[in-house]
C-alpha cells in the first residue's frame, strides 16, 4: 500500500509541476525515480518532522500541493501543534501520508505504533482522514487528492495486504462502501479491519448468520446517509478497527448514533485496541490477536451478540 501510495504521487508529479513529495528521514531508494527525474519536487528532510508540516505549509501557500510522508506516531503526535496551526487553521490542501498507522510496527514497541492517531486527528477541524483496505483501493484515491481543498490524513498498511476491494464498487471521498450485504447483522469498518470482518462474515455464513461488511474508508467525514440507511436494518452492529477503543471509528459511530439515531446506540458494540501501552511484542497479526480483531474472534463476538439479544 505504501509503495503504491508513493508510486501514484509520482506519476501525478510527472504531469502536475505544483506537486511535491517531502519525506522525513525514509531512507535510501525511497522514490529514487522522482529523486532523479523531477529533483525539483522532490524533498528529503531528515529527521524533522515539525519543520515538514511547516514546510508543507508555506509551500502550499505558495500555490503547490505537497504531500508529507513520515511514520504516522511522529506525523501525529509528534507534530500535533504545526497541523492544527500550520495546515487546519489556514485550511490548507496539505496530504499527510502516515506509514505504519495501527500496530504495523509492532516489533518496534509502543514508541511505534500508531494506535491514537485518527483520535488525535479527528479532533480538528477541516481534517479529512481516509484508511483505504487495500493497494487497489489506495490506486482509486490517489487521483482524488490532488484538487481536495483540505489538509488530508491517509493511513497506510504495511502493504502486501489481501485485496478486497472491487472496481466496481467506485471510490468517493467521504462515501462508505458496502462491502457485502447480508440480513442479520453488521460490520462497520476501516483499514484493513475490513478484509478481517469479510473473513468473519464468512465463518458466520456457514454458521447460519448472514452479515454485511459497510467499510468507511472515510473516517472523517462519516457518511452519515450510509449509516441512517445501514444501521436500523439490523438488530446487532460491532466496529471494528486498528485503533484505540477511544476517539477511532467506534467512538464517531456512537457520536454520530447518539446525534441522529439515539435509539439505535444501545445495539453497537466497539472492538479496538484496548486503552494501554501495549506490552506485548511480535508481529501485527498478533497484536491484533491478543485485541480480538481476527476473524475467529470478530464472528465469535457477533455469535454472543446476536445470543444476547
Amino acid at each position: 500500500m505504501r509503495n503504491t501510495s508513493l508510486n501514484c504521487i509520482y506519476d501525478i508529479a510527472t504531469s502536475n509541476p505544483k506537486v511535491v513529495y517531502i519525506g522525513s528521514d525514509l531512507g535510501a531508494g525511497v522514490l529514487d525515480e522522482m529523486k532523479k527525474n523531477l529533483p525539483n519536487q522532490f524533498f528529503m528532510e531528515g529527521i524533522s518532522e515539525q519543520h515538514i508540516i511547516g514546510m508543507s505549509a508555506g509551500m502550499a501557500m505558495e500555490g503547490f500541493i505537497p504531500y508529507v510522508n513520515t511514520i504516522a506516531t511522529f506525523l501525529t503526535r509528534r507534530c500535533f501543534e504545526q497541523i492544527a496551526l500550520d495546515l487546519c487553521l489556514h485550511n490548507l490542501p496539505v496530504k499527510l501520508i502516515a506509514n505504519g498507522g495501527g500496530v504495523v510496527y509492532a516489533p518496534l514497541g509502543p514508541t511505534h505504533l500508531a494506535v491514537e492517531d485518527i483520535a488525535i486527528l479527528r479532533a480538528l477541524p477541516n481534517m479529512t482522514i481516509i484508511a483505504p483496505c487495500d493497494a487497489e483501493e489506495m490506486k482509486r484515491l490517489m487521483p482524488l487528492t490532488v484538487d481536495f481543498p483540505s489538509p488530508m490524513y491517509i493511513r497506510l498498511a504495511k502493504g502486501g495486504d489481501k485485496v478486497v476491494s472491487r472496481p466496481e464498487n467506485g471510490f468517493a471521498i467521504g462515501k462508505a462502501i458496502l462491502m457485502k450485504e447480508g440480513s442479520d447483522c453488521l460490520f462497520i469498518t476501516t483499514g484493513i479491519t475490513t478484509q478481517i470482518a469479510l473473513d468473519a462474515s464468512e465463518i458466520l455464513l456457514k454458521q447460519g448468520v448472514s452479515a454485511s461488511v459497510l467499510h468507511m474508508h472515510t473516517i472523517k467525514p462519516l457518511d452519515q446517509e450510509s449509516l441512517k440507511n445501514q444501521i436500523p436494518k439490523y438488530k446487532s452492529v460491532i466496529t471494528v478497527e486498528e485503533h484505540s477503543r477511544i476517539g477511532g471509528l467506534g467512538s464517531a459511530i456512537l457520536e454520530f448514533s447518539n446525534d441522529f439515531l439515539p435509539e439505535q446506540s444501545h445495539k453497537i458494540k466497539r472492538i479496538g485496541l484496548p486503552d494501554h501501552f501495549s506490552e506485548n511484542y511480535g508481529s501485527q497479526d498478533q497484536q491484533l490477536a491478543f485485541a480480538g480483531i481476527s476473524k475467529e474472534s470478530l464472528s465469535q463476538t457477533m455469535l454472543d451478540l446476536i445470543t444476547s439479544k
